[in-house]
């Protein structure tokens, strides 16, 4: 029952995508004097389209490969990088906590593997290759966060002007367009959960409503038309269309266009309930019978492939299905919202995105989240390609770029991960790559020329966020690595504490800071000019590991730094574990585990007379500098890309839920 809840919520967000390509597809053939050959050659290559890269390759092996329930590009390299000792600069390092450790397989592995692994581990270059990519796959998903409502809602409000008064314009649908969107992107803070919920009655109606309609196509203008799933229908197309039946693989590439949805949403949802419930018993068939009906449709009416979905509809369901089309829409861009979220929230612990404010929507699903400060960014892109382009042509265009360099990645991704970390035989690892890597090569090469042609705006969109999250990238790289070879050594500090030359106030002070091993220096900074600490001090990190979840004993780990009253705690979260340490509970586990760690009876009696009122939170911030003698590429990113996105990120005081009445944040810059 719940892995049919959950199949029914998913064909209301995962598929939605997906579901509303018929109102554009086969309205984008380029192909001229279309006969009834290329008919069934264009309805061939869609429906092997849908059955090899939808059904075969995402359905039945890419949704393998998640992360612990996790999708996306991010989930995959997570996963690699547990399996594989990354090393170089721009690539997250691996980690030696056990919770990671446990996840990893410990089967035996070929020596075609074991090979595979040593030689990325030992090419930096390869690594920080792998790492790029991945990077550049997820600018390329957020980015179709605001494709997918700019293309979807206007190519289904068309159908207003197809069917209605010359007096609609397109002036009149591009506003209308934006008030819905607005409407949409408002309601994103209700979750996932409530808009499935919604939305699923939507999906199934539209799925039905389709394959009926295809059945009554394909009975009263065509039956035949399913034999052509037979793929010489394809090769025909291509002998009689040359370079033109090349150049509209694009339109049909737009068939399959939301699976990577698909894949990066599974977080929310079910494996089970996506792959076999949801797809394999509605949405594809839904899909293949629709396209069947307008093929048979258009056998008969060849003129109307122009405006080929709109008008297979027959005339008297003509308006109720206009509605649904248009509700279908709104689930479509719906699908690539919470894909975006998703992403961001993968890669914020990984260091490659600002701080964002993520919020968790539902108790039951940890995947299921919703960022404000991406919604409203997304919202504010998605508006400006509806008014700038007033149109669905160009943003199809952009829409088929984006897509198909995210499966290209998916592709090379997956398998890495079946090569390196499954049990899968090479002779599948190499017969998945080839068959793959070469159908969407060819789909590829058919959508370079779409670039001029509005394809350039995933670009823009793409090297806008990519350049904004190699930005903070390389400034987290440089400030690491600056503490690194100033932080201070445990004599120092004792020196400072037991000299006399620092003041020891009652209390206990906890210093909040991201240094792992070694004690920040700012922690020098803080000492040398206040000249004094609470009595019980406690440098805690907060560590953020790309694994799902950390178990419980392993989330809360304590030391004695040798002086007494001087304490390590460190705090590790996977990124669907909540990061807080709000009020009373989190202060009083560590002191519990402090008081464990206690050495002298002293010691603990100053930590059982603590009170409340005693507690301190510092937060140490740094402001980077970049020397002029680094280079002007240098000085801009950090002088000026870095600072401004650390300026306008939200500050780890936000992140961690801290009580402002008893934090004090600290800052000092750092000359780079």
């Amino acid at each position: 029952m719940q892995t049919l809840m959950l199949a029914y919520q998913s064909l209301g967000v995962v598929y939605g995508d997906l579901g509303t390509s018929p109102t554009q597809v086969l309205t984008s053939i380029t192909v001229k004097n279309v006969t009834d050959e290329d008919l069934l050659g264009i309805f061939s290559l869609i429906f092997w389209s849908l059955t090899l890269l939808a059904q075969i390759k995402y359905v039945f092996v890419v949704l393998h490969a998640n992360d612990h329930g996790e999708g996306g590009t991010f989930a995959l390299y997570s996963n690699l990088r547990r399996h594989i000792n990354f090393q170089s600069e721009l690539a997250v390092k691996s980690t030696s906590s056990e919770s990671e450790a446990n996840m990893i397989s410990q089967s035996r592995r070929s020596t075609l593997r074991s090979k595979t692994k040593r030689l990325i581990e030992g090419i930096s270059s390869a690594q920080s290759l792998v790492t790029f990519v991945v990077l550049l796959s997820t600018c390329l998903v957020i980015g179709d966060g605001a494709l997918t409502p700019a293309t979807g809602v206007l190519s289904t409000l068309q159908g207003v002007q197809s069917h209605s008064s010359s007096k609609i314009t397109q002036d009149h649908v591009v506003w209308m367009a934006v008030v819905l969107l607005i409407a949409l992107f408002a309601f994103q803070r209700c979750g996932t959960s409530k808009i499935s919920l919604c939305f699923s009655p939507v999906m199934i109606l539209w799925y039905a409503a389709n394959v009926s309609i295809g059945i009554y196509n394909i009975i009263r203008y065509q039956p035949y038309v399913l034999e052509a799933i037979s793929p010489h229908y394809i090769v025909k197309f291509f002998l009689n269309n040359g370079k033109i039946g090349w150049v509209s693989l694009g339109a049909v590439f737009l068939t399959v266009t939301g699976v990577e949805a698909l894949f990066a949403d599974l977080g929310h949802f079910n494996k089970r309930a996506v792959q076999v419930v949801a797809f394999s018993f509605v949405v594809y068939p839904a899909m293949v019978l629709s396209y069947a009906g307008q093929t048979a449709y258009l056998i008969k009416n060849p003129s109307q492939i122009v405006n080929a979905y709109y008008s297979s509809i027959p005339v008297p369901i003509y308006w109720p299905m206009f509605v649904i089309s248009y509700l279908a829409a709104l689930v479509s861009s719906q699908s690539m919202i919470s894909a975006s979220f998703s992403i961001v929230k993968q890669s914020i612990p990984l260091g490659f995105f600002p701080r964002v404010n993520i919020i968790h929507t539902s108790s039951k699903h940890e995947g299921q989240v919703y960022s404000p400060e991406i919604n409203y960014i997304l919202m504010i892109l998605c508006i400006g390609l509806v008014i700038g382009f007033k149109g669905g042509v160009e943003l199809a265009n952009a829409y088929g770029v984006v897509v198909i360099w995210v499966m290209i990645v998916t592709t090379c991704l997956t398998t890495l991960v079946m090569l390196v970390i499954r049990e899968t035989n090479v002779i599948l690892v190499l017969g998945f790559f080839t068959i793959f890597i070469v159908l969407e090569g060819i789909f590829m090469t058919s959508l370079l020329n779409k670039i001029p042609q509005g394809g350039g705006v995933s670009i823009a969109l793409s090297a806008f966020f990519l350049t904004m999250m190699l930005s903070w990238r390389y400034g987290r790289i440089k400030k690491r690595k600056y503490e690194a070879e100033r932080k201070m050594s445990l004599i120092e500090l004792d020196e400072m504490l037991v000299g006399g030359r620092v003041y020891r106030t009652p209390g206990i002070c906890f210093f909040y800071y991201d240094i792992v091993n070694g004690i920040p220096p700012i922690m020098r900074h803080y000492l040398q000019h206040t000249n004094s600490v609470q009595e019980i001090m406690v440098i805690v990190t907060v560590r953020s590991l790309p694994v799902k979840s950390v178990r419980p004993e392993e989330r809360l780990i304590v030391g004695n730094l040798g002086n007494e009253g001087t304490y390590r705690c460190l705090l590790q979260l996977g990124y669907n574990d909540l990061v807080t340490s709000e009020g009373k509970d989190c202060v009083a586990l560590i002191v519990a585990k402090i008081r464990e760690q206690a050495n002298t009876d002293n010691e603990i009696q100053k930590l059982g007379s603590t009170a409340e009122n005693e507690v301190v939170l510092v937060i140490g911030r740094t402001i980077l500098n970049s020397n002029p003698n680094n280079g002007w590429l240098s000085c801009f990113t950090i002088n000026y890309l870095y600072r401004f996105i650390q300026k306008n990120c939200r500050a780890v005081i936000s992140v961690l839920e801290m009580p402002p009445e008893r934090t004090l944040q600290v800052g000092t810059v750092y000359e780079i």
